[in-house]
């Protein structure tokens, strides 16, 4: 039998694969329909792709190891191989809560040998160009496999595109986004080159290619503490590129190499070289890989790509009323009570936010700890850091007990809302002792400590028990309609389990999704409470979480001059509508570090914090002011798009601009001069009609000068205060 071959997708996207009796299937290409081969004209081309692509799935088991190649490369599995296809199945799904019908593609192979039975699953939704792809294993054999590396995604022929006399190393570039506590989403883009992957000429002298890669890869509980779960291949030429996101909320890994004279991507969850993660599979068991997303876009470069991936992230979360009232929320943590809440010093803040116009405000971290205020211990941290776990008020802090100060804030026409770690206990924390060994993360039979604390493992019926019950208790006794959920520790590599029979990645891996599953049952039983997701600033920001939570806190920075950065960058990982940024209004700001200070959070969701309770009556205007105007736009923000007019940002860069493009055609833009920028920039909008009125929503201090030119398309903009920033509106755009 020869090869055949399977074209499936939309007009957005579609996949063509090869079906091989001989071999097992390959993803051969990806990308819009016009951009693929005609298996019927092209069958040498076809058949030169089929030569050098991956299989569906890459897997990887004890015993079976690489073939035709070693190193640290997750190709070439041996069990790959073997795996031949036994059909496919096309369909219309379920659209969730959206209701939007969705295509989907099963691709089944199995082994005989092992009698793994392995289906690549890819979906679609319509008008998207963006793949949602995952991979079932299941044991149909007779005996235990286990497995050390199982692929969400892989794709080949990335560079088919490219001009015969261009070097992929040179004429493709790659983006990745280190993202540092509280220097968060800093995306640089460089040539593969310069990435340090090149063609190294040994395909020639038969060998596969150059055995190198690009690897991004993030251990543990913190899934974007070092990387975003993100990256972007573009065309330099063309602006064709391909985008992807890992959506898992735990360990992860992305492959970029070179392969017969072309490139790859593998995209997966945890393995067994990196993240210390084997599963084993006794007879009639089955896993699932983590999800993955991938968005291809013919033209507009990384932009246009992550455009791609904000509808999918809209279009793939859970719905929630949070997210269409985008309430102003208050938070008495950040440059202001910095973990030392009291009924004493919350009620000129309960007042003063209120007289501000925030709608909720959630007391934050610190309101349960009994011992005195300013207790430092022993790691220099809060001294309840390492009692947290109770989550009963203080009656120190509250000598009339808290429902005092939520009553102020309910009079005050506000929301209460309480900080909450869910998922660590203190290893002086009364539960540390109550809870069983098995409901903790332990290694070897040791219960883990990391900075004084024990993580909970959310597959344990005591621990999803003991955290419902306080979450029941908060809502019930206290009335909160507003929970922060804070993450501050990464406990490494995993769990071997309750039975110490898991691999540590393993046991992290059904953590992780047991702790979604405990999100989206909390948010069963209270579909009005709205969950806060936070880690440590953005350390946490996966599509995982935030399919889940309406609102994402997305850095700890608490330098005015330094989160403009911040801001600029976070929608490539965040809808606008669910990225949280601070604002923190001090006494001694001047009016044009006000500006910066409020506007840097108009484009996401404001979270309000600083001593509104020791403004002037004329700074309290200003931030007045700065609420009013958000709120009269704020319902566009759900259907917009992110726009860079000059570029992501560098971290040090003087002049930064968003716009957020709305469906009507309007153009929200936040500009920034930052220490040494020059006071005038050139603002290119080039999809701005020729008569569109540009006019100022908001800004504090010197007042900006603003001039449209029509023939360019250009805005001027002159800021001649630095350190200042202004919002401004576009009407009479020429396109949404």
């Amino acid at each position: 039998m020869s090869l055949t071959f399977l074209r499936w997708g939309s007009d957005e996207l579609s996949l063509l694969i090869s079906l091989d009796p001989a071999g097992p299937p390959r993803l051969l290409a990806v990308g819009e329909v016009s951009g693929l081969p005609d298996p019927e004209r092209e069958a040498e081309t076809c058949a030169r792709l089929a030569r050098r692509a991956l299989p569906l799935v890459e897997i990887q088991t004890a015993g079976g190891g690489r073939l035709g190649t070693s190193g640290k490369r997750h190709v070439d599995g041996a069990l790959s191989r073997t795996l031949r296809c036994v059909g496919h199945e096309e369909g219309v799904g379920d659209g969730g809560a959206r209701g939007e019908p969705v295509r989907t593609l099963r691709v089944r192979m199995a082994d005989e040998a092992t009698g793994l039975r392995v289906t690549a699953v890819y979906r679609l939704r319509p008008g998207l160009p963006v793949l949602h792809a995952e991979a079932l294993v299941r044991n149909a054999g007779d005996a235990p496999v286990t497995l050390e590396y199982v692929s969400s995604f892989a794709v080949s022929n990335l560079a088919r595109q490219l001009p015969a006399d261009e070097r992929w190393e040179d004429g493709l570039s790659l983006w990745l986004a280190a993202n540092p506590w509280s220097g968060e989403f800093r995306w640089s883009r460089a040539t593969l080159a310069d990435r340090g992957l090149y063609d190294v000429g040994m395909v020639a002298f038969g060998q596969t290619g150059s055995k190198n890669r690009v690897a991004v890869t993030s251990t543990g509980s913190w899934s974007s503490s070092e990387h975003l779960p993100m990256g972007c291949l573009e065309e330099t030429a063309t602006g064709r590129a391909l985008c992807w996101q890992i959506e898992h909320n735990g360990s992860w890994h992305a492959e970029l190499g070179d392969r017969y004279d072309d490139l790859y991507l593998t995209l997966s969850g945890p393995s067994d070289r990196e993240h210390q993660w084997r599963r084993r599979l006794a007879p009639g068991d089955s896993f699932r890989t983590v999800p993955a997303a991938l968005a291809v876009v013919p033209e507009g470069g990384l932009e246009a790509a992550v455009g791609a991936l904000t509808a999918h992230r809209r279009a793939t979360r859970r719905s929630h009323p949070d997210l269409d009232q985008l309430p102003v929320v208050f938070n008495d943590f950040m440059n202001s009570l910095m973990g030392e809440p009291s009924t004493k010093a919350l009620l000129p803040l309960i007042d003063a936010a209120a007289t501000a116009g925030a709608e909720v405000f959630c007391i934050d971290a610190g309101w349960f700890d009994d011992e005195p205020p300013g207790t430092v211990g022993p790691g220099g941290v809060p001294g309840w850091w390492d009692a947290v776990g109770e989550w009963q008020e203080s009656p120190t802090r509250f000598p009339d007990g808290i429902g005092e100060v939520i009553g102020r804030i309910r009079e005050a026409g506000m929301v209460p809302g309480l900080w909450l770690e869910p998922e660590v206990v203190g290893v002086r924390a009364t539960a540390a002792t109550e809870l069983p060994d098995e409901a903790f993360f332990r290694r070897d039979g040791i219960r883990l400590v990391e900075w004084g604390r024990h993580q909970l493992d959310l597959r344990h019926p005591d621990a999803r028990t003991h955290l419902d019950r306080v979450v029941d208790r908060l809502v019930r006794d206290y009335g909160v309609g507003y929970l922060k959920l804070d993450y501050n520790i990464d406990i490494g590599a995993g769990t071997d389990g309750p039975t110490g029979s898991d691999s540590p990645g393993d046991g992290l891996l059904g953590h992780n999704r047991a702790y979604l599953d405990w999100l989206d049952g909390v948010l069963d039983r209270h579909p009005g409470l709205v969950l806060e997701s936070c880690a440590a600033g953005g350390s946490r920001t996966d599509h995982a979480t935030l399919s889940r939570l309406p609102i994402h806190s997305v850095t700890d920075q608490q330098d005015f001059r330094l989160i403009p950065a911040i801001a600029v960058s976070a929608p490539t990982a965040v809808t606008p509508e669910q990225g949280a940024i601070w604002a923190y209004p001090q006494a001694e700001h001047t009016d044009a570090d006000l500006g910066m200070v409020l506007v840097s959070a108009m484009l996401g969701r404001i979270h309000l914090s600083g001593r509104p309770d020791q403004l002037t009556d004329h700074q309290m205007g200003l931030v007045r002011e700065a609420l009013t105007t958000y709120k009269s736009y704020r319902h566009l923000l759900p259907e917009t798009r992110p726009h860079w007019p000059l570029g992501l940002p560098g971290w040090r860069d003087g002049w930064l601009a968003l716009a957020l493009v709305a469906r009507n055609g309007t153009i929200l833009l936040s500009l920034w001069r930052r220490g040494g920028a020059s006071p005038t920039v050139t603002v290119p909008l080039p999809g701005a009609a020729a008569n569109a009125r540009p006019y100022v929503l908001f800004e504090a201090g010197a007042q900006a000068v603003v001039e449209w030119d029509e023939g360019g398309r250009v805005l001027r903009v002159d800021l001649p205060v630095e350190e200042s920033a202004v919002l401004m509106a576009v009407e009479g755009a020429g396109h949404g």
